[in-house]
């Protein structure tokens, strides 16, 4: 079975001595189960795994008897891995977990734990403070195109178009099946469930279509307004906000914000809508897989989307803080602006191999001083190339 090449750090992380809890956060279907039986399977101590997805929400008295598992486990045994999945559902997790990782750190009581949780915001609203300094956090991200050329024998067009859900590899050479699965046990159970459980939605019809349009318009400049004049029964524009936000949370689509070197305009600007991957945008259109490619403009924006949602998912992973912009002025634009604390990079995306002018860039240099450039596609870097690379080795 594949292994992902996170599984080499966290493999070393396990089998070396106790000193944090760790926690794999990340997206529905992108692996984290699978990854967890993997490593204990590799592992040469005991392991207990055990899934909160089928409880009511709130059950308190889980973790304890997990753990209470693992306790006699670990004085039968030795070392115990222990694995609890889908922990956001557990209310006030943290603390409990922090009980009893306490005990057993005063005890010497030889327990690892990994906790995976399917939403970052998820997880961060029962992370308190109580856990600093015992944790130590994992973005579990959509496949990359390597991941899914070396598991899957991928090509470029294969993954630019069905995006990287490993669970739907199989599906790809009957795309009505494919599709449906990803409008069925993806999209359907990410947005009724991660981000219903994330806040209180008054709209939940509402919350759908944002999503649909979030898709529709990946690669795409939209203000909060003209998202309002595409909606029906809207309310407002801080609520088309905050509903992105947690559809960002849930590992759908987010906003990319413009850059500006004041962060108050950054946060007041139209955002761009990104999808984080591109099966969302594949399993609702109307074009298909040979349709699409032979359509350069459909083409062209599922090239962008692949793109963005690359250097996000990749920015997640990297060991410093790299933030991803785009950039408008009049008619004068720059698909993604990178910063990597002072140093910026601008990016153009272009999926013809024809010879191109780039006046974004040039307008962007005029008005923020001389930065380095790549354009990927055309005659820059092929997109193949680009798609292999971490966003942290551009700079």
């Amino acid at each position: 079975m594949y292994c992902r090449p996170i599984f080499n750090k966290l493999f070393e992380r396990l089998k070396g001595p106790r000193k944090f809890i760790q926690v794999l956060v990340g997206p529905r279907q992108v692996g984290k189960t699978t990854l967890s039986h993997q490593l204990a399977n590799a592992l040469t101590f005991e392991t207990i795994y055990a899934s909160a997805d089928g409880l009511s929400l709130g059950e308190d008295q889980w973790i304890g008897q997990q753990w209470e598992r693992a306790r006699l486990k670990a004085k039968q045994s030795g070392r115990v891995l222990l694995i609890l999945d889908e922990i956001q559902k557990i209310h006030q997790w943290s603390e409990i977990i922090k009980r009893y990782w306490d005990e057993d750190t005063a005890s010497s009581t030889p327990i690892e734990v990994m906790l995976l949780g399917s939403s970052a915001l998820l997880l961060q609203q029962g992370l308190t403070e109580s856990l600093a300094g015992r944790i130590e956090l994992t973005n579990i991200t959509h496949w990359s195109f390597q991941e899914c050329r070396d598991a899957f024998g991928w090509d470029i067009d294969q993954y630019i178009y069905f995006g990287g859900y490993p669970g739907s590899a199989e599906l790809i050479n009957d795309e009505a099946r494919w599709g449906k699965y990803i409008r069925d046990s993806l999209i359907t159970t990410s947005v009724s469930k991660d981000v219903l459980m994330m806040a209180r939605i008054q709209k939940p019809a509402l919350l759908k279509r944002v999503f649909e349009l979030g898709c529709m318009y990946s690669g795409q400049i939209l203000s909060f307004q003209k998202m309002l004049g595409q909606l029906q029964d809207a309310g407002n524009a801080s609520t088309i906000s905050h509903y992105l936000d947690l559809l960002s949370g849930a590992g759908l689509i987010t906003g990319i914000q413009k850059y500006a070197s004041e962060a108050v305009r950054q946060k007041a600007s139209s955002p761009k809508l990104q999808v984080l991957n591109t099966a969302l945008i594949s399993a609702n259109d109307t074009f298909g897989f040979r349709a699409m490619r032979e359509n350069p403009e459909a083409w062209g924006r599922q090239v962008e989307s692949s793109v963005g949602a690359h250097l996000i998912n990749s920015s997640l992973c990297a060991t410093h803080n790299i933030e991803i912009f785009y950039w408008r002025d009049g008619n004068y634009e720059v698909d993604f602006v990178l910063r990597n604390g002072q140093q910026l990079l601008l990016i153009e995306v272009k999926s013809t191999r024809r010879q191109t002018s780039l006046p974004g860039i040039s307008a962007f240099i005029k008005g923020f001083g001389h930065h380095r450039s790549l354009l990927v596609g055309a005659q820059g870097i092929p997109l193949q190339e680009f798609l292999l690379m971490k966003v942290e080795d551009l700079f």
